[in-house]
């Protein structure tokens, strides 16, 4: 897959990323939400640098990625939960239906 660079600035300082064809949006989308999540932090916590605020901004976000996939674990498990369900109501549905049927 191809590529090319495109820019994004992040707390005054542009860099030139490279980014998939067709990906430049997301790119730019995710680009604009650690910008105000940097910004927010800068704000917040006067005296630290731009490492500093770099690495907190990456735990946050690593957090937020972090109760996001236990959310979608709980949802497959819920699912999973009611497909068994479904498919044991389904069989015996059927196993009844046969029974009646001889």
């Amino acid at each position: 897959m191809s590529s090319h660079a495109i820019e994004i600035s992040l707390l005054g300082r542009t860099y030139s990323i490279a980014c998939p064809i067709g990906q430049e949006d997301a790119l730019r989308h995710v680009a604009d939400k650690l910008e105000k999540q940097l910004s927010s932090l800068r704000a917040r916590t006067n005296n630290l640098s731009r490492e500093e605020i770099a690495i907190m901004a990456a735990l946050n976000i690593g957090y937020e990625l972090l109760e996001e996939q236990k959310k979608n674990q709980d949802y497959i498990k819920q699912m999973d939960e009611k497909i068994g369900l479904l498919q044991s109501t389904l069989e015996s549905a059927l196993v009844e239906r046969a029974t009646k049927g001889d």
